[in-house]
């Protein structure tokens, strides 16, 4: 990861640290790679914005070629929609009850925007959300394909979409979640290959009720390769952007599509073997296992983090030549990138050569509902 050295240099003394740099030839190169997989394979993409909760960054997105985008919650779609963007897919098991009935029906009525279901008490609150609305609420029925987090069985998926157009809804198709692919290297294609067949049956499960699939949705970035058309019509990779240790240990990645890391100082070094640095959970989230670590310090021979604080973090630094000394920055390369751009109000966008800086808000951050 020379690319993230190199930019660390070049931002020397004009940053403070804890923030979190994005590398912007690094991420725009992530995007058009993972838009030309999209492309060759006629899938539309539709990147998950979770991930950087940022305009400037889903604008480059959507210049590439997305489709539109996914939000991971109400709060999320509404930022984005009211900067213009007007194609979302909201793939969360939302609960339509109390502010988010009237925010859904609005957000509804002013973009193209389809929601998640998996179950009927859910699909009811949706219904009476947008009773007598301009327009029928689209609604994708969620399977589980091994995940087990939400979903439906796929088999079930066709009773479920005959129920909700019932209710006045709009079933226009399903997606699931392989997120069992992120457990280790050889997990990603078996999943992805569970995906496959969930999606297969779940169209099929629709198709017996008389409901066409319109959309037939896939994730993620760790499964994303093996995903190779019909009936998929699209995806919904979101770490890719930004890529991350996680990615790179599940071989969804190489080194040179890291293009965010935390730049951290050396505030203390009392203890031999071991030095602490100003980045803790509040900047890295609480991803990661004292044995695999929580982060690693380019640079550093073993510098993995094997401890964090909130403000501290525990630092392996055998006694070498790369041994950091106090009031040195250290770029930290964080296991999973998403919480960490959730930790801050802004990201520092810079090239490779630590050139030119530009602060980019993290518009989304604050959209918790």
């Amino acid at each position: 990861m020379h690319h993230l050295s190199e930019a660390l240099m070049g931002l020397h003394g004009r940053i403070d640290t804890p923030e979190p740099v994005v590398v912007l030839d690094t991420m725009r190169n992530n995007i058009e790679r993972m838009q030309s997989f999209a492309g060759a394979r006629g899938l539309a993409l539709r990147p998950h914005v979770k991930t950087h909760k940022c305009i400037e960054i889903g604008r480059l997105q959507r210049d590439a070629g997305a489709a539109g985008i996914t939000a991971g919650n109400v709060a999320e779609a509404e930022v984005f929609a009211a900067h213009g963007f007007d194609d979302i897919f909201l793939a969360y098991p939302v609960w339509a009850a109390g502010t988010k009935a009237a925010r859904i029906r609005h957000l509804a009525e002013t973009v193209d925007l389809k929601v998640g279901v998996d179950n009927r008490p859910a699909i009811d609150r949706l219904a009476v959300a947008t009773h007598g609305s301009t327009r029928r609420l689209q609604v994708v029925v969620e399977v589980d394909c091994g995940a087990h987090r939400s979903g439906i069985s796929p088999d079930r998926a066709g009773d479920l979409a005959r129920y909700a157009a019932a209710t006045g809804l709009d079933p226009v198709g399903v997606y699931t979640y392989p997120g069992h692919g992120g457990s280790a290297r050889d997990a990603r294609a078996a999943a992805a290959r569970d995906q496959l067949d969930a999606l297969v049956t779940s169209v099929r499960a629709l198709e017996s009720v008389g409901i066409e699939s319109s959309v037939v949705s896939a994730g993620s970035t760790p499964t994303v390769q093996y995903v190779d058309g019909s009936p998929i019509t699209e995806i919904r990779p979101g770490e890719y952007v930004f890529c991350d240790l996680d990615n790179l240990g599940l071989g969804a990645c190489g080194e040179e599509q890291i293009a965010l890391f935390v730049p951290s100082t050396v505030v203390s070094d009392n203890v031999p073997g071991q030095a602490i640095v100003d980045v803790g959970t509040k900047a890295l989230g609480r991803e990661g296992s004292p044995r695999k670590g929580y982060g690693r310090a380019l640079g550093v021979e073993d510098g993995r983090l094997l401890r964090l604080n909130e403000y501290h973090g525990f630092l392996s630094t055998p006694d070498t030549a790369t041994r950091p000394r106090v009031g040195g920055v250290l770029a930290i390369a964080p296991n999973h990138v998403c919480p960490v751009v959730n930790n801050f109000d802004e990201l520092v966008v810079t090239d490779s050569r630590g050139g030119k800086i530009e602060r980019w808000a993290v518009a989304a951050r604050r959209g918790l509902s």
